[in-house]
């Protein structure tokens, strides 16, 4: 068997792409734009030259592949991707190599690496809480990542946890993503401001780097160009910004709506949160576990964990899918973290 399986994450903007030996080690790392607007077809085209180029790059053939991809998904079809746009696409498509190809949902995926390798390594039973330009969960349940009947288990983000809230973009009313996604923590910041500055009679303050603006009249102090991103807008509510922290504050209260219920539901041992709003850090972490904690009222709840794979879980959940299709169930059980995140992708 050769030494070396590549690993590709899909996602709607990007794809990170790796190969990853069989003791572990990160041997390349490259990304690449996805081009999504081109069409589903051109998507599948477009991974089928990355895995060659990266084939081209490694230490004789591949032993397998391993994708993860958004949507409904088999481990050997691509059943459908809203983000994307392909139907039941077979896992052979997305490759010319003649080498086993295992497919799986991307935040699962994701999951599956923090449970094997990361944050959930020695916890069997937890929810992995992705939260970037959505939210999305995955479930793990016994030691592996459990899709429900026809794998559409843990769209955590469709909760509704303000039934006559804000429209969400599947159509429903009051989804924590619309509430609690980076996002939409900036769009909703921004929004806040617009509000502010019409019912003042001012105006939104234009980007600049340092001294005040004034938005209505009053005056704002910036330490940073002002923009809408969800680092931002978390900064500012450090800071004491009223239209910053209420924003924060209700993204906080939604989280801790839903994963009450579904701590409630699941018991898990723990709550593991990775992607974009991860980055906060104790901003998040902390307000969050007390929320969390009040709303469990007779009972503990489960500690939150940081993911420990960052960017890079996706693609090394990938590359267990690799070594499964190659053959070798049990692969990670003795990879190093510290090998893993280095190098880091692109």
């Amino acid at each position: 068997m050769n030494t070396y399986v590549i690993a590709l994450d899909v996602g709607g903007t990007s794809m990170k792409g790796g190969l990853v030996s069989s003791s572990g080690e990160v041997l390349l790392t490259d990304r690449r734009p996805t081009p999504r607007a081109e069409g589903p077809l051109r998507v599948v085209e477009a991974i089928r030259a990355f895995i060659d180029e990266l084939a081209e790059a490694g230490p004789g053939a591949p032993s397998g592949v391993g994708l993860a991809v958004p949507g409904l998904v088999t481990s050997d079809t691509a059943v459908y991707s809203s983000n994307i746009g392909w139907k039941d696409v077979p896992a052979t498509d997305f490759t010319s190599l003649e080498v086993p190809v295992r497919l799986g949902h991307d935040v699962r995926t994701g999951g599956l690496a923090e449970r094997v390798l990361g944050a959930g390594r020695s916890e069997p039973d937890f929810l992995f809480l992705a939260i970037g330009t959505g939210i999305a969960g995955a479930v793990i349940i016994a030691g592996e990542p459990y899709g429900g009947s026809s794998g559409w288990g843990g769209e955590i983000g469709h909760i509704p946890v303000y039934p006559d809230g804000e429209r969400c973009a599947c159509g429903a009313t009051g989804c924590l993503e619309v509430y609690a996604s980076a996002t939409s923590v900036g769009r909703r910041y921004g929004e806040r401001l617009s509000r502010t500055a019409s019912l003042r009679g001012g105006t939104l303050p234009p980007p600049a780097t340092g001294g005040t603006v004034t938005a209505g009249g009053i005056e704002t102090p910036l330490d940073t160009t002002i923009t809408t991103s969800a680092e931002d807008v978390v900064a500012l509510a450090m800071r004491g910004d009223p239209e910053a922290s209420a924003v924060w504050d209700e993204a906080l209260e939604a989280l801790s709506i839903a994963l009450a219920s579904y701590t409630l539901l699941l018991d898990p041992s723990s709550i593991v949160i990775g992607g974009g709003l991860a980055e906060a850090g104790p901003a998040l972490f902390e307000p969050l576990a007390e929320r969390l904690q009040t709303r469990l009222t007779f009972r503990a709840a489960p500690p939150l964990r940081r993911a420990a794979l960052g960017v890079n879980a996706g693609m090394l959940g990938a590359a267990l899918l690799g070594w499964q299709a190659a053959g070798i169930p049990d692969a990670g059980a003795t990879w190093a973290l510290d090998v893993l995140t280095s190098p880091s992708v692109p």
